[in-house]
């Protein structure tokens, strides 16, 4: 894993990939705040060495870097699910590459369900903390620790300075957010109406198949995380509906301006 994100850093550096100050990775239909950076270069997956590729409809499959105000960025315009057929090492492999890159604020997001009462399709939630109940984890097998050290500490997986960063700029702009937990299930089938009660009863705001992963291994490295959750679906008890994809995917998009103008101004100014 070491001489592989060696590897894959060199190729970007020698890309122009330089002086990032943040890391995003963006879900489900939110591969469109792109358009809110000034890109610079952007390059396939296929082409990075060692990096895996996207399988999934709305997960387009590039890196992107560029601008967004006076801060470099670098966007993950896809990402990677372990029910895709990767390990949770390959999975999070970018995340191992945006460090070494000499990236130290990741920001994540993702299209999720909801399971609070108070919550509706197209609501954006702060992610507060996390229930990792994935049936493997990234850190698992021997501990490198050029990476980071063998049992990592995650009691506060989700910056609070960087929350209460973006519930002022969500009051500047009269957007109401919500926040809670994410749970992480490992899909790709969406829950049955009693999966969403477990969820409930666990403690959790929103489910999903995606993110903690990648939260785990960037806390690994030492990294700050921020994440959101746009809330496609509802699992609130007696009102579990159908879900498809394609329905995630739309709703998403419904949300993807308020995000796009959240995260931007987020990033412009934290």
């Amino acid at each position: 894993m070491w001489e592989k994100t060696q590897e894959t850093v060199k190729f970007l550096k020698d890309k122009g990939f330089v002086n990032i100050d943040y890391g995003i990775i963006l879900g489900t239909g939110l591969g469109n705040f792109t358009d809110n950076i000034d890109i610079s270069i952007r390059v396939p997956y296929e082409e990075i060495p060692h990096f895996p590729v996207s399988t999934v409809s709305g997960h387009q499959g590039e890196l992107i870097y560029g601008t967004v105000g006076k801060k470099k960025v670098l966007a993950l315009r896809g990402r990677f699910h372990y029910y895709e057929g990767w390990s949770l090492q390959e999975a999070t492999f970018p995340v191992r590459v945006m460090k070494y890159l000499g990236i130290d604020n990741l920001i994540v997001s993702n299209a999720s369900g909801g399971v609070n009462a108070n919550f509706k399709t197209g609501d954006v939630m702060l992610i507060s903390d996390h229930i990792n109940m994935m049936p493997e984890h990234p850190l698992r097998g021997a501990n490198d620790e050029r990476f980071g050290p063998r049992f990592v500490d995650m009691h506060e997986a989700y910056c609070k300075d960087m929350i209460v960063h973006m519930e002022n700029v969500a009051s500047k702009q009269n957007i109401k957010l919500q926040k809670g937990v994410y749970l992480a299930l490992q899909g790709p089938t969406f829950e049955t109406p009693a999966e969403y009660g477990m969820v409930r009863n666990l403690g959790a705001d929103a489910v999903g198949m995606s993110t903690v992963p990648e939260v785990i291994v960037a806390k690994h490295m030492g990294m700050t995380i921020f994440g959101l959750s746009v809330i496609t679906d509802l699992g609130i008890e007696g009102k579990v509906e159908e879900v498809s994809h394609e329905e995630v995917q739309k709703v998403a998009k419904t949300a993807e301006k308020k995000v796009g103008m959240l995260m931007t101004e987020f990033i412009k100014t934290y």
